[in-house]
């Protein structure tokens, strides 16, 4: 068994042409580019039993060798995953039902009658690998580099398969996002976790992949500092997921969700006083804006708009085939890797991240609240959207963490609060400022926001 640490970035073919002859990688290739024609053969049962428990088996065909290989369930964090991974020689193409026992086969398919295994897709592409190594600092390290182009096929359902496959050899998983981002500043690096199984798999059922990740498990006793990486790595990884499926079925939906996701994201930033310091958010909070300046209005504008939909799909490649999402993609999984918000802070901002979250948040909230001034917006409606990031500030945390808080009806807050923000993102008309001050009322005169007015 080994641990496969690996990311996986979807490309055009012309910037897989571009990275072949990439003035980096040609520096630090120790090997050149070996060509290897890979045929793979996937199984499962016919009730998809190993894609429910995240499991992939393949046969692969290399040149003479044969190779059978099962894929354990891993975790994926924004790009990076790690999986353990199982591999036997085999001397013919035939799967060997002996080897998948013991340690290696999960104990969730222990009664599973492995006789009912059948093939079902294949992934049959060119690579070309070569051994990337440099130093990085007083350690070394060494990354295979795989362009992979071919395609999925699953019946008569096909995908293409074009991407740069960066995996650890020797070194720290750091290694790898420097390299990816240093190869993103000038070519389109789209970080996509899904594997090529899962690809094949979506060719059965486009629903199959799952857009959800696990919601972090937060406590009141949870550091804010862990609560924030926490959080941030699951926006980050939940954006990078909405992006890949929007791209493959152009789902209106999706397009919303990711920009929803952004905006919770710089809402957090924003909201971390001097735990974060604002020069350390400044590259992290000024990619944001960017993209929310241009993909923010327009998911406004498709609400009611039929024509702005269906523009939107074509409107995203063109998105996907500039350097700017994987860059922001990767380096904000670096910052986020390295906790680059810690670095230069000082002793309060210290104390503050160590901070429990049951403690910190609910004195945010409040302060947020009160500095908000509601009963002021029932009189001026027509300034509520000057407060659109101080709600998305209460409205992220909220969301996202109010299962550590002990405050009444905090869920009616937070549709109340939702349905205040969408006001506040209307164009004004007089019905639109009568429908703000009522709603301002309403969450003036909840349970929960009185709490946190008297916190």
């Amino acid at each position: 068994m080994q641990k496969e640490t690996e990311i996986k970035l979807r490309v055009s073919r012309e910037t897989l042409a571009a990275l072949r002859e990439h003035p980096l990688l040609k520096k630090r290739n120790k090997s050149g580019w070996e060509r290897r024609e890979l045929t793979n053969q996937y199984f499962d049962t016919p009730e998809r039993d190993l894609a429910k428990a995240k499991v992939a088996l393949r046969l692969r065909r290399d040149g003479d060798a044969v190779i059978q290989t099962l894929k354990t369930r891993g975790q994926s964090v924004a790009g990076l995953s790690e999986r353990n991974e199982y591999d036997w020689q085999l001397d013919k193409p035939k799967l060997d039902l002996k080897k998948l026992d013991g340690d290696c086969w999960p104990e969730e398919l222990a009664g599973l009658d492995k006789k009912t295994l059948k093939p079902i897709f294949t992934t049959d592409f060119v690579r070309e690998r070569a051994e990337i190594a440099w130093g990085r600092g007083k350690a070394k390290v060494v990354i295979e580099a795989a362009l992979d182009l071919g395609q999925v096929v699953a019946g008569k359902q096909k995908e293409e398969i074009c991407e740069l496959e960066l995996e650890l050899r020797e070194g720290e998983p750091a290694a790898l996002l420097e390299l990816a981002a240093e190869l993103a500043e000038k070519l389109a690096l789209m970080p996509c976790d899904i594997s090529k199984a899962e690809r094949g798999y979506r060719l059965f059922d486009a629903n199959s992949y799952s857009l959800s990740l696990p919601q972090p498990a937060l406590t009141a006793e949870t550091p804010l500092d862990d609560a924030f990486a926490a959080l941030a790595w699951h926006l980050l990884g939940s954006s990078q997921r909405l992006a890949e499926q929007y791209r493959f079925n152009g789902h209106w939906r999706l397009l919303q969700d990711w920009v929803q996701q952004m905006i919770e994201l710089r809402a957090l930033a924003g909201s971390m006083g001097q735990a974060a310091p604002r020069q350390s958010t400044h590259d992290l909070r000024l990619a944001l804006d960017a993209l929310l300046e241009d993909w923010r209005p327009l998911v406004q504008a498709g609400i009611d708009d039929e024509d702005v939909r269906k523009a939107a799909p074509e409107q995203f490649l063109e998105e996907l085939e500039d350097p700017r999402w994987g860059l922001f993609s990767l380096n904000t999984s670096r910052w986020l890797l390295a906790r680059s918000w810690t670095a230069e802070r000082n002793t309060r901002g210290n104390r503050q991240g160590a901070a429990q979250l049951g403690n910190w948040l609910p004195r945010l909230l409040a302060d947020e609240a009160v500095a908000l001034q509601l009963g002021r917006y029932q009189q001026q409606p027509e300034d509520l959207a000057e407060q659109l990031p101080r709600i998305e500030r209460i409205q992220a945390w909220l969301h996202l963490a109010r299962g550590v808080l002990d405050l009444p009806e905090l869920d009616r807050l937070f549709g109340e609060l939702n349905k205040l923000t969408q006001l506040a993102e209307l164009p004004i008309s007089d019905e639109v400022l009568d429908a703000r001050v009522q709603q301002a009322l309403t969450v003036f005169q909840s349970r929960a926001w009185k709490t946190l007015l008297r916190l």
